[in-house]
């Protein structure tokens, strides 16, 4: 339980309890400026780099300003009208909510015989420029991509979206950390029921902090198993969160993140990425077609060569499958270990200062990999699948997603070392009923495959011209179905 500590009518006693429960003195970073207003003593308390330092100047010339006697009749309403020249000044009566606003940067007031902190919102973060998302980019559209800054993130999402019914609802999350987590959507489309449900799950977090910002707030709202299937999109695209919020998606900024979560979600929305809705509908169909292909082969070719290649009676237009001359290693091996080399090229390349990131892909890809098939370690073909299988696997829009169907691809290919084609068809039907019985937020992961959605399915399959794209998606449950109006008769 807090401690509540109501406002004491004497300044000193409140400022007492202030700097001892913030550490006043042994923390170098709070500062206590007193100051006189109307000849009364008073106090500006604040963190040094969360304000800006021309506003609180212009603040204390006004409050210096105030004639003798001016506080001595409604004092809170001569302040808040009269003598205060900015426009985001709220009150607190407890100091212990006083302590939770200074501590996310805000500017306290306090003034001796008022029973009311003011509160002055002169934040002003230290934020990175705004660039174009790594993970993300497009040869057309915009190059703005979310910051650390949860509000200007909401402000790149508002510049998109000018309607007054879009809607950010802020919560806070973590005993100790307090940290800023927004609820955004668009009231008159977004269901009711999903918006109360995601802020349910967000208000019953119950712990100190959430250090790893919105990927830890996705394992408490959406939790954690051994299904490795992401259920919430990640995006650093503003226009990406706008579009979703259109459709009667929820999104969920956290500050400190620069992401948004986006529920709920299907399977097919970590296949879709922002560059085909850049290019013409028919390019942009060709380039979900060559995607879906690409992360198709990442999780199938590799078992189904395999199993090929360790046939003896395959036809005869199938004969050029497998190696000429099997390698020192096992077959098997062979993919596994290059499996696993991938992945620490590619960690060690996210380790890897930029300036000597070519030069370790160059070892790792063409060096390496050009010993290992002379000395007869791997051969030719393993390395070509997989380097194949990498590609579908880079292709991915989603990293999570492709991750996932990392681990899916190992489960298939050890069902098809295992057991062969009895192997592959069990396994793939194991990871076939997971897909189905995954669920975001009630929404199933196969829609509109499972259940069958027919008119939505030709919109997954086929990129839509959009003044074709006449309604939402109904597995949102949107109030407002319908994205244009009916054409008059």
């Amino acid at each position: 339980m807090e401690e509540q500590y109501s406002v004491k009518r004497r300044l000193d006693e409140n400022l007492q309890i202030l700097k001892d429960k913030l550490g006043y003195k042994t923390t170098f970073d709070l500062i206590v400026r007193t100051i006189q207003a109307a000849h009364k003593k008073g106090a500006l308390i604040f963190l040094d780099g969360f304000v800006n330092d021309y506003a609180v100047i212009e603040i204390m010339k006004s409050l210096m300003r105030i004639p003798r006697g001016g506080l001595t009749v409604n004092a809170l309403e001569h302040l808040l009208h009269d003598y205060l020249p900015f426009y985001e000044i709220s009150t607190a009566d407890d100091l212990q909510d006083a302590m939770v606003q200074v501590l996310s940067g805000t500017m306290l007031l306090l003034i001796d015989g008022v029973c009311t902190v003011f509160v002055l919102d002169v934040r002003q973060y230290p934020v990175r420029g705004i660039e174009e998302p790594d993970l993300e980019r497009v040869t057309r559209g915009s190059r703005e991509g979310f910051v650390e800054t949860a509000l200007f993130n909401v402000n790149l999402i508002r510049r998109r979206i000018r309607d007054p019914m879009l809607r950010f609802e802020a919560l806070q999350v973590g005993r100790r950390s307090r940290t800023d987590v927004l609820v955004g959507y668009i009231a008159d489309i977004a269901d009711p029921s999903l918006i109360q449900e995601v802020k349910k799950r967000i208000e019953r977090i119950d712990r100190d902090a959430i250090p790893m910002g919105g990927k830890n707030l996705e394992e408490y709202i959406l939790g954690t198993s051994i299904n490795p299937l992401p259920v919430t999109r990640y995006t650093e695209r503003p226009d990406v969160a706008a579009a979703h919020l259109y459709e009667g998606h929820v999104v969920i900024l956290v500050d400190t993140t620069p992401f948004a979560l986006i529920v709920p979600v299907t399977a097919w929305h970590f296949t879709q990425h922002a560059e085909e809705y850049f290019q013409n509908p028919p390019i942009g169909t060709y380039l979900r077609w060559v995607r879906t292909l690409g992360i198709f082969l990442s999780l199938v070719l590799i078992p189904i060569w395999y199993i090929l290649a360790e046939s003896t009676n395959l036809p005869s237009w199938l004969e050029f499958v497998g190696p000429r001359e099997a390698g020192r290693v096992p077959l098997w091996l062979q993919f596994v270990l290059l499996e696993i080399g991938l992945d620490i090229i590619r960690m060690a390349l996210i380790h890897t200062p930029n300036a000597l990131a070519t030069s370790l892909g160059l070892v790792g890809a063409t060096l390496l990999g050009d010993l290992a098939v002379s000395i007869g370690l791997f051969t030719g073909e393993a390395i070509l699948y997989t380097a194949v299988v990498a590609i579908g696997t880079f292709a991915t829009p989603s990293l999570e997603f492709s991750l996932a169907i990392r681990l899916f691809r190992f489960f298939l290919f050890f069902g098809s070392a295992l057991f062969g084609w009895l192997g592959l068809g069990v396994t793939s039907l194991i990871t076939l009923l997971i897909f189905g019985l995954t669920r975001s937020f009630g929404v199933p992961y196969l829609w509109p495959l499972i259940p069958l959605d027919w008119p939505a399915l030709l919109r997954i399959i086929f990129r839509y011209p959009i003044p074709q794209v006449a309604v939402r998606p109904r597995m949102t449950k949107p109030k407002d179905i319908r994205a244009m109006p009916r054409e008059k008769k």
